[in-house]
């Protein structure tokens, strides 16, 4: 603590002040509300959502709606809110994170802001990490806002579209994460509004926020569609990775050094970057590929798909490795969460690396998906209009929460204090010492009956301390990414006497271990981490799993100096000096600065992962600020607006376009590249050829207001062919909704292409992120200049007899998250359009030589 909070107090506890009078107040009518039969409590609900209706604010019947939900509590469930639960109850509301240790009783305290942010008729959205955990908080904490009068609602994956709708429609809704993204993609590509399962996103109280907003914040969701692209290039490039040699990484070079254009000698084919976990080509490695492939020049635009392909394959071999990043079962590669240990069945690697793993490992490449929508989780909630969030453990990333999120972090006192016995890490010269030292832990506490819960970071990691236990002849269970479908009842027994338990990190999260008979006299629960995580968070969850609501326990972290962590962020002195030390082997060491040293490395990492975080969201707000132009649009066109002068706007732009192509300000029209012109423009508008003639005469500025003048025209005649207006405005916007979701489509891959080779900028002294958002903003122009001629040419050419009806311009086949596809595409109504058939574009051919082509 520094000097400054010495005196004035932490940030948490200044704020918290300000909140313990609001608490008094809820706290002093308890009795009143105690004299309330059900159906006067009941009726409070009606009497709050009056009061706003005529004029006061949600903080104006804060302190009353929270007495009526602490008493409906206590009448339903036979629960009752602690002083603390109310205290974060108030927190929540304001839009903040509240940091509860485990066992204080989020859940809870979540009833408090939902149902008074539920009084305003919007919906409030309460997000869980899995559906097991949105179901069961439905269902038991939903009995409280039933009883008040509320509906509540839950979607899990399984849902249709008409039960999520329902679900949504609902005063408060219990919902994944990943299923509330998933609904808003789903949604803005829907063709008719009658379709849309979400109602806007008023509200969201995010459990295990850190989790969410943090842990889950690099990856970002993705719905896929069918690619056409073939797999034989993983194949071959895995092959080739087989052949490639590994040379020795070499100090990074300083930005001096690359002034000055220092050489560095390079080994091998290419070098692995175990930090950044990236891979490199060296010279040597460049020509392999070059004449593996038969190419003469691997940086050659054409060959980017190689290049991308090839450092995928060595990543794939250098960088991901079985059973601690992914497992194989049944012929399938399943990711391993790195946070919580878990298989992630149907989440796949993005950008191929999920094909080169398989590639690797010699299992079926499964083809590659094309994006059809895609946002991050930091994009998403923070299209909120009011999101809050509670963990056990924030703190440490509150700078992330205020910078990206807008939110800071209080820390909620405890309710009873916590008397868990933090024990100084242990360290070791080796891996083997330390984990001998572990299983003598683990026998010593067996021997009093003493529970214990040992933390690994892989799953390698948990089979071999079972196989050391085995050969001791003490039981135990193992729970891993391999065995979760056993994960309940495990963690159920974890807290008995005599119980030892190894699990990945899984066990960290949303898990309640209840002690047994006879437990705490023999010390309450023992948590053992193998080593130390990344995170600092990943560490205080594991030790939070022990000491809840004033329970004895203890935990200890064992060290080694072979452990990743101390591997690759342990400074060399800090290894000198244990070497210097001259310990016989197996010796302990016990010392306050490894422990800072440790907890600088994390710290390092911690920073690290931050900015990659960050530099993520600075990428994805270029593509955040295209979406909502295009979902915007959408929108329009879903609730049925006139999109007459939008389209008008674009008959003109596409003509005005096509002159300043054509012709240049400073020529004669004897000059004008007439054919050219035509070119551009017949194809879209199908006026009568401009020749010399016509323009003789005539300025640039004429010609142009001319030529508009004539299109409009065109249109007109158009219109007047459909007896009934009405008729021409629903197929404008059934062409419009197709084309822009085409274009979209496409534009999301090419983005994602400009995304991948940016870095390269880099190297010609250029910020890859400023040349991203230059080149980004010229391709969406790009793309939105197509739209306008691929709607004008299809409009122009449309034909009164013809059946334009909505649909959906690309089957999707799945999300990077989960393997079951709640919303199908929309199936034709009308006859299907046979190759031979003339093209509903109206060109006026086949179908299978215009718009057939790309189906």
């Amino acid at each position: 603590m520094g000097f400054l909070e010495k005196i004035f107090g932490t940030h948490s506890e200044r704020e918290l002040k300000l909140v313990y009078p609001i608490v008094d107040k809820i706290e002093a009518l308890e009795p009143s509300m105690e004299k309330l039969s059900d159906e006067e409590l009941r009726n409070k609900t009606v009497e709050f959502k009056n009061r706003l209706k005529n004029g006061e604010t949600l903080d104006d019947v804060l302190v009353e709606a929270y007495a009526v939900v602490r008493e409906a509590a206590k009448r339903t469930l036979g629960m009752r809110h602690y002083r603390v639960q109310l205290i974060g109850g108030v927190i929540l509301h304001q839009g903040r994170i509240t940091e509860m240790r485990t066992g204080e009783g989020k859940t809870l305290v979540s009833t408090l802001p939902a149902y008074l942010n539920a009084l305003e008729g919007k919906g409030v959205h309460i997000v869980t990490v899995n559906d097991y955990l949105a179901k069961r908080d439905a269902e038991w904490m939903g009995q409280i806002h039933e009883f008040l009068g509320l509906k509540v609602g839950v979607i899990l994956n399984s849902m249709n579209n008409d039960e999520r709708r329902e679900a949504y429609n609902c005063d408060i809704t219990y919902a994944t994460n990943n299923e509330l993204g998933f609904d808003y993609l789903r949604d803005n590509m829907v063709i008719y509004k009658e379709q849309l399962v979400q109602r806007g996103l008023p509200y969201a109280i995010i459990d295990e926020v850190d989790s969410v907003l943090i842990d889950e914040a690099r990856t970002p969701l993705i719905i896929s569609g069918q690619s056409g692209k073939s797999t034989r290039l993983y194949e071959a490039c895995d092959i080739l990775a087989g052949q490639l040699v590994r040379g020795k990484e070499s100090a990074e070079l300083t930005k001096m050094a690359a002034i000055m254009k220092e050489e560095i000698e390079e080994t091998g084919d290419f070098i692995v970057n175990e930090k950044d976990k990236n891979v490199n080509l060296t010279e040597e490695g460049v020509k392999k590929v070059e004449e593996f492939f038969h190419i003469e020049n691997l940086a050659d635009p054409e060959n980017l798909e190689i290049q991308h392909n090839i450092i995928l394959a060595l990543r794939a071999h250098n960088l991901m490795f079985r059973d601690k990043d992914y497992v194989v079962k049944d012929d399938e590669v399943l990711i391993v969460d790195e946070f919580t240990g878990r298989i992630m069945p149907g989440r796949r690697y993005s950008d191929g690396l999920h094909q080169a793993i398989e590639a690797k490992e010699k299992v079926k490449v499964k083809r590659e998906s094309k994006t059809l929508a895609t946002i991050t989780f930091q994009n998403f909630f923070n299209k909120y209009d009011k999101k809050c969030g509670m963990t056990g453990t924030a703190l440490t990333e509150e700078k992330e929460f205020r910078e990206i999120y807008g939110m800071d972090v209080i820390e909620i006192p405890t309710n009873l204090p916590v008397v868990r016995n933090d024990r100084q890490d242990a360290v070791y010269k080796t891996k083997k010492e330390k984990l001998n030292a572990v299983v003598n832990e683990i026998v010593e506490s067996h021997k009093k009956g003493q529970p214990v819960l040992v933390g690994t970071i892989t799953i390698e990691a948990s089979e071999e301390l079972s196989d050391l236990l085995k050969k001791k002849n003490i039981p135990h269970k193992v729970l891993n990414a391999k065995f979760h479908e056993l994960e309940a009842e495990i963690i159920a027994d974890a807290g008995q006497l005599g119980a030892v338990t190894i699990a990945t990190n899984m066990a960290g999260r949303g898990t309640d271990i209840k002690l047994g008979e006879g437990v705490k006299e023999a010390g309450g629960l023992k948590i053992i981490g193998t080593e130390r995580h990344e995170s600092r968070r990943i560490d205080n969850q594991l030790r939070g799993r022990a000491g809840r609501q004033g329970d004895p326990g203890e935990s200890r972290f064992f060290i080694s100096l072979e452990d990743d962590l101390m591997r690759l962020f342990g400074s060399e002195r800090l290894m000198g000096m244990f070497n210097s030390l001259g310990l016989p082997d197996g010796e302990q060491i016990e010392h306050k600065m490894l422990s800072s040293a440790i907890e600088k490395a994390q710290k390092r990492i911690e920073n690290n992962n931050f900015g990659i975080r960050k530099n993520l969201l600075e990428y994805d707000q270029v593509n955040n600020d295209q979406r909502e132009i295009i979902y915007a649009e959408r929108r329009r066109v879903l609730d049925g607006e006139s999109m007459r002068d939008a389209i008008y706007k674009m008959i003109t732009d596409t003509v005005e376009k096509a002159v300043g192509r054509s012709i240049s300000d400073d020529q004669s029209p004897e000059e004008w590249d007439l054919d050219d012109l035509n070119n551009h423009i017949l194809p879209i508008i199908p006026l009568e050829p401009i020749t010399l003639d016509q323009v003789t005469g005539l300025k640039k500025n004429a010609l142009m207001q001319k030529l508009k003048e004539d299109a409009v025209k065109l249109y007109e005649a158009k219109e007047a062919e459909f007896p009934e207006k009405e008729q021409l405005r629903e197929i404008e916007r059934v062409i419009l909704l197709r084309v822009i979701d085409r274009k979209w489509m496409d534009h999301i891959d090419d983005m994602d292409q400009l995304r991948q080779g940016i870095g390269l900028q880099a190297y010609g002294q250029r910020d890859p992120l400023v040349e991203y958002k230059f080149m980004g903003f010229e391709m969406f122009d790009e793309m939105t200049e197509a739209i306008s001629e691929d709607t004008v040419k299809a409009l122009m050419h449309v034909r009164i007899e013809q059946k334009v009806e909505r649909e959906q311009v690309a089957k999707v086949t799945g999300t990077n998250k989960d393997d079951s596809v709640q919303q199908g595409p929309v199936r034709r109504v009308g006859k299907k359009i046979q190759p031979n058939d003339p093209c509903p574009c109206g060109s006026g051919k086949k179908y299978k030589y215009c718009h057939g082509k790309s189906a």
